[in-house]
């Protein structure tokens, strides 16, 4: 038979019991369908709810029988007031049904174990519907927005340097806007930005690269990039030199305060040298040797 509805655990807040409604039809032994006498008050309580609102329907049995005959009774009885109120009293989106067979408090009197309960709300208590089933609506979270008009980055940072002192960096401004102002897609890269030989450490005087990538992530907050490491003069890049550099640069952005969500990286090794590799002289060395910055979303 095919299921109509999936048997989920319904769970009753406590501030339902002040204002949900609830309706119960009974059955015989051992039948899920009802008779005339139940028909006629379900038919009755659906006419006089039209504009209610079915949080859940449970169907009960007695403790005759076995625990996984109980249990198809006790679903047959829920699917049969199912059906008689499908399309004609609303429920939920989340509308739940549930059957407990004798796994429920039982009562000393047989027959009112044998029935269906319809829990719900009248029309009176639906603009209180979350508040009664005790549902807190989670705030959307703020996408954030392009800047509006021309951002001004700064000219200068002041910054740690190695030595533990406090100094003035100069930022290239041209370069900001022209990461800031960038396409999903585009791919940018990071001018004179240099490590020492086989590490990932950066040079002193590359350190206005990291902080010009800083300002314009802060002052993007939309802006997702992703760092992309290449490395020259050699036929392999046998200890993950792009990588590593890539990282390193991903994680001082992250450790100054920027999410991860906007930041990923990866390296390329030797595969995509803009000059072939062996290059002809340093300038080509360097251009092979770059940091790029994928424009992810902007």
């Amino acid at each position: 038979m095919k299921k109509l509805f999936s048997i989920l655990i319904l769970v009753l807040f406590p501030a339902m019991l002040t204002a949900q409604e609830q309706f119960s039809v009974f059955f015989e032994s051992n039948k899920y369908d009802l008779t005339k006498k139940e028909q006629g008050r379900l038919q009755d309580w659906i006419s006089a709810n039209a504009t209610s609102k079915v949080l859940a329907i449970n169907g009960y049995t007695d403790e005759d029988g076995t625990i996984g005959l109980n249990d198809t009774l006790s679903q047959r009885r829920v699917t049969t007031v199912f059906g008689a109120i499908k399309g004609k009293v609303p429920a939920r989106s989340d509308f739940k049904t549930r059957s407990f067979g004798k796994l429920h408090k039982q009562s000393p009197v047989k027959a009112e174990n044998r029935k269906v309960t319809i829990y719900f709300l009248q029309e009176k208590d639906l603009a209180r519907e979350n508040e009664v089933l005790g549902i807190t609506e989670t705030p959307k979270p703020t996408v954030p927005s392009k800047p509006k008009g021309p951002v001004n980055y700064p000219a200068t940072v002041m910054a740690m340097g190695p030595g533990g002192k406090e100094e003035e960096l100069k930022l290239d401004q041209a370069f900001m806007k022209q990461l800031g102002e960038a396409k999903t897609g585009e791919k940018i890269r990071i001018p004179n930005l240099n490590f020492y030989e086989n590490t990932f450490g950066v040079m002193p005087d590359s350190r206005p690269r990291l902080f010009e990538l800083l300002e314009v992530m802060k002052a993007n907050p939309q802006l997702k990039i992703k760092l992309q490491g290449h490395v020259c003069c050699m036929k392999a890049d046998r200890n993950n030199l792009s990588t590593q550099r890539a990282k390193a640069i991903m994680m001082f952005l992250n450790k100054s305060g920027i999410d991860k969500s906007r930041l990923s990286f990866e390296g390329f090794g030797v595969s995509q040298p803009m000059y072939p590799i062996p290059e002809k002289d340093a300038d080509e060395r360097e251009a092979n040797r770059r940091v790029e910055v994928l424009i992810v979303e902007n």
